[in-house]
């Protein structure tokens, strides 16, 4: 066993919501995914550090008009919240609630790696839940400032019949903006602990970490504050998520912590036991690195570069698409070497566009590159590459109805219609886009250019101050798009997606 140095962030973009586990000596964790497809990321490592994607839990959550993007609206900032990941007697489980279908979803799979996942629903919301298997029953514990208990039947499928169901506690109303939620459920040396974010509007005035514990389930609970810091960044507290131990008996907290535009970001932090009482980090503060008796293993990419040279049409498992695809309408090898979007459907914005294929961003500065081949978009059609949330830019190519193309920039007008910032005449049928992300210290700015030759560059358009809203509730990503205004048929090709983050800034 070596040492390992965490740094922190461990991964500097969007990963919100974590929940970890560790099975022999490899750790999972699972993700919320929201709007994204595949969804409910699985991801492995062996330190705690360095994760690598293996996994979704579905590909699709469900076949309808909004999670298709054909209601005008989507599951923008919906979709699946908050998943619990567990293991027990061999089988791992992932639960959620996704609000915009009432629906509580609970999969599991024997391989957490390379398996599928058998799926059951159960109707209403159970928010922000936690699985908990306790000899040889089993809870789910859910709520928001009001904690509420539910038995399941033994194969973690549905509710039983019978079954406890009722109210655990409330939680503290005074002095709180953001009541407790965000419930991780254990039982360890004795006690059961339920850890949970909440939000004071008085003192930090910043999300913070809770633990609340109890010698017997249904017992009187007693709580703390487990963790008020910010590590020195804009009073954004870290908070929400659960602990894992070591097979060395070492305990550590895996939370997260608001970063604006780049979305919510995984924090790995040292856990002690006082008294029986989880203490985080290191006398009330949050260590930005720290040595743990972990093995050191080479660092794994989140986002990655794509040449798109696939030998069947089946993408790497960075990209997801933005809502759920039409797999007709898009190929990695019909034209070996590119990636081919095509339009099947007419809208008038980006946010509506199918088929947009998307990798998170990363801080504290990011630069994606892509090569577009235009020479079969039809008048009406808008193709390239986007700053995607719903304060977005783009910068593409637009086929006006005479066929004419161009190249701009385009923002959100403000109800998701695209704005043209600026455009200029394009005739070449290849073209290079670029989009640089600047997050370092929240300053938040994406600049967009183009190039006939990938060398000589021009920015066009106005840097897009990004806004993070809950509209969305994530973090801004690359996204790769292409979609009719007037008829569909058309198609883009790209070459590739080259990526780079630069971290000396």
């Amino acid at each position: 066993m070596g040492n390992v140095t965490i740094t922190n962030p461990i991964i500097w973009a969007d990963v919100p919501d974590p929940c970890v586990i560790r099975v022999g000596t490899a750790y999972y964790m699972v993700s919320t995914s929201m709007h994204s497809m595949p969804g409910c990321p699985i991801m492995r490592s062996e330190n705690l550090m360095d994760w690598k994607i293996v996994n979704y839990v579905y590909d699709t959550l469900e076949d309808n008009d909004a999670n298709n993007l054909l209601d005008g609206r989507g599951i923008y900032g919906k979709g699946s919240w908050a998943a619990s990941l567990r293991h027990h007697n061999g089988v791992f489980y992932v639960c959620f609630s996704s609000n915009d279908m009432n629906r509580f979803y609970i999969y599991r799979t024997a391989d957490i790696d390379n398996g599928k996942w058998e799926r059951s629903v159960i109707a209403g919301i159970h928010h922000d839940p936690s699985l908990l298997f306790d000899d040889g029953r089993v809870y789910v514990i859910h709520g928001n400032g009001s904690i509420h208990i539910r038995e399941l039947t033994s194969d973690v499928m549905t509710v039983k019949s019978g079954g406890i169901h009722q109210e655990l506690f409330e939680t503290e109303r005074d002095g709180i903006m953001l009541r407790c939620e965000g419930c991780h459920a254990y039982k360890l040396n004795g006690y059961y602990y339920l850890f949970f974010i909440e939000w004071p509007s008085t003192g930090n005035r910043r999300r913070r970490q809770l633990c609340y514990r109890s010698r017997e389930l249904l017992g009187l609970y007693e709580h703390k504050v487990i963790l008020d810091d910010d590590m020195g960044y804009r009073n954004h507290g870290i908070a929400q998520g659960g602990i894992v131990d070591t097979p060395q008996d070492e305990w550590y907290a895996l939370l997260f912590q608001d970063h604006d535009a780049v979305g919510r970001i995984p924090i790995v932090l040292q856990v002690t036991w006082v008294e029986d009482w989880p203490v985080i980090g290191m006398e009330g503060k949050a260590q930005v690195s720290f040595r743990a008796q972990l093995p050191s293993t080479a660092p794994i990419q989140l986002v990655i570069s794509d040449e798109f040279d696939y030998n069947e049409n089946k993408l790497l498992l960075n990209w997801q698409w933005n809502h759920n695809p039409d797999n007709r309408l898009w190929s990695a090898i019909t034209r070996p070497g590119w990636l081919r979007l095509e339009t099947g459907n007419s809208t008038s914005s980006v946010l509506f566009a199918r088929n947009t294929l998307t990798q998170r961003t990363e801080g504290p500065v990011c630069i994606g590159i892509t090569a577009m081949d235009v020479s079969h978009m039809r008048p009406g059609d808008h193709a390239g590459m986007v700053a995607l949330h719903n304060h977005f830019g783009t910068v593409g190519i637009q086929a006006a109805a005479n066929g004419k193309r161009y190249v701009a920039m385009c923002v959100n007008g403000g109800d998701g219609s695209e704005e043209t910032v600026e455009r200029f005449p394009y005739e070449e049928s290849l073209i290079y886009l670029k989009i640089h992300f600047n997050f370092n210290n929240s300053i938040d700015l994406a600049s967009f250019y183009y190039s006939a030759d990938c060398e000589e560059w021009k920015q066009i358009g106005a840097p897009l101050k990004m806004k993070y809203t809950l509209d969305h509730f994530m973090g801004y990503r690359f996204g790769l798009f292409n979609y009719a205004t007037k008829h569909v048929g058309g198609h883009a090709d790209f070459d590739f997606f080259r990526f780079n983050v630069e971290n000396n800034v």
